[in-house]
């Protein structure tokens, strides 16, 4: 079975609107903040129509960035994405399946009109995501990447990773929502055109993802939210056995030097309360919740992340490297995921 052109037959031909799916594990259950809901309401119906994401992949303080929405498919996150970068910023949407770009060419101007920008300020190119160094994208350009639920499609990963690594700016990060096994899947489940198109049978291990990130250059994967995928299609299922699925979105940064564990060298951040619709707390991670205003002990990785990032002008920084405290935390080494009843996770938008 050639994957690429099953990929394509399926999200071009077989899925028509996103009621055509067999499983939730390419529908979006996050709960939507409403200044977010809000810009959603102003994307074209028939872009919604055609989304097959499994997150919300729009991270904070995106004013002016040039953002790569890479499997962008009709649109609707690039749209999001879009509206939220402001008419100083850019958003370029890559993806393999001609049906799907062209729904989202088809809407540029209505979206220009709904933003009352002067031009558009997107652009969608037709192309691999294993080959984005063949679309003349500049190395060292992007602010942020974004893709949701598409990386677990591509069969060489790795080739992705390392090409987002070298696309980002330093200090840039990819922000992107996915699928992930509890367990190495069998390799015949690949062959499943069902289960793969439904992002299940392509998905990593979520400890294979973790060590592929940290060879790519992202030393450091946060995990921001996770939810268990309920498969309610009963054939799909005991195809699958007892594996368990996992949507997760990940904030990988593009930082040299970060280390290997949460080291203690006695420093702080201050949130300022500066980043819009985030004006009480600021969401790093899983685990990093800054309240403003308040002091927050940090390991020198979050330090460094926040400081050498485009957040540094929303934050004080207090302490250096001088003295090491021993280690400050340690995250990484058993399932990241929540691991309750998975029956709690049906019942989403799809």
């Amino acid at each position: 079975m050639n994957i690429t052109e099953e990929v394509k037959f399926y999200y071009g031909t077989v899925l028509q609107s996103s009621n055509d799916l067999k499983t939730d594990a390419c529908c979006t259950t996050d709960s939507i903040p409403s200044h977010i809901k809000a810009l959603l309401g102003r994307i074209h119906p028939e872009v919604q129509s055609r989304y097959y994401g499994c997150g919300l992949v729009v991270p904070e303080a995106l004013e002016g960035c040039h953002v790569l929405d890479l499997g962008c498919g009709s649109g609707r996150d690039a749209y999001l994405l879009a509206a939220m970068v402001g008419e100083q910023g850019f958003v370029t949407g890559v993806d393999m399946t001609e049906g799907q770009l062209e729904v989202a060419l088809r809407h540029e101007d209505f979206h220009r009109e709904q933003f009352a920008y002067a031009q558009p300020n997107t652009a969608f190119l037709h192309g691999q995501l294993e080959q984005l160094h063949e679309l003349g994208l500049k190395p060292a350009s992007f602010d942020v990447v974004v893709s949701n639920c598409v990386l677990n499609l591509v069969p060489d990963k790795e080739a992705v990773l390392q090409a987002v690594h070298s696309l980002l700016k330093p200090g840039g990060e990819l922000y992107f929502s996915d699928v992930y096994a509890d367990r190495r899947l069998p390799g015949d489940l690949k062959n499943d055109p069902v289960l793969y198109g439904e992002c299940l049978s392509g998905a990593l291990y979520w400890n294979d993802f973790q060590q592929l990130a940290k060879a790519c250059g992202f030393t450091d994967p946060r995990l921001v939210t996770d939810r268990p995928l309920a498969i309610e299609d009963e054939e799909q299922q005991n195809k699958l056995g007892n594996a368990r699925f996992f949507s997760a979105t990940y904030r990988l940064l593009k930082l040299g030097g970060l280390e290997d564990f949460y080291e203690d060298y006695g420093q702080a951040v201050k949130y300022l309360g500066t980043i819009p619709h985030s004006e009480h707390a600021f969401i790093l991670d899983k685990h990093h919740v800054i309240e403003a205003g308040r002091l927050f002990p940090v390991c020198s990785n979050t330090f460094r992340m926040l400081k050498e990032s485009r957040f540094a002008p929303h934050f004080e920084f207090f302490g250096d490297t001088g003295t090491h405290f021993g280690i400050f935390a340690d995250y990484g080494t058993t399932i990241p995921f929540d691991t309750r009843k998975i029956e709690a996770s049906s019942g989403g938008c799809c």
